[in-house]
């Protein structure tokens, strides 16, 4: 099938037809692998994940991927206005 490429910011785009994008099982947003051999593209989509995503899925990823991949803690300062919860249990 034939697809045109259109600018994109300082890129060009290919827009993937929904038969395309039917038979790879992607949906938008998701990753997918790009590999150039010569002059031609194959673009490839990961496999389907064989297990669903928990709580216990992320945290042994967290765990599997150690501290240096862990988000820096932002301090977003006091509570303020309507975040001012007055009760036993939030801090001063």
């Amino acid at each position: 099938m034939k697809v045109k490429v259109a600018k994109w910011g300082n890129s060009v785009a290919v827009r993937l037809p929904r038969r395309a994008v039917e038979a790879l099982g992607i949906v938008a947003g998701q990753d997918v692998d790009l590999a150039v051999r010569g002059r031609t593209v194959e673009l490839s989509a990961p496999p389907p994940r064989s297990e669903p995503i928990t709580i216990q899925w992320i945290l042994a990823e967290m765990q599997r991927l150690g501290p240096d991949a862990e988000p820096k803690t932002v301090d977003w300062g006091g509570d303020r206005g309507s975040e001012i919860i007055d009760d036993d249990w939030s801090p001063a």
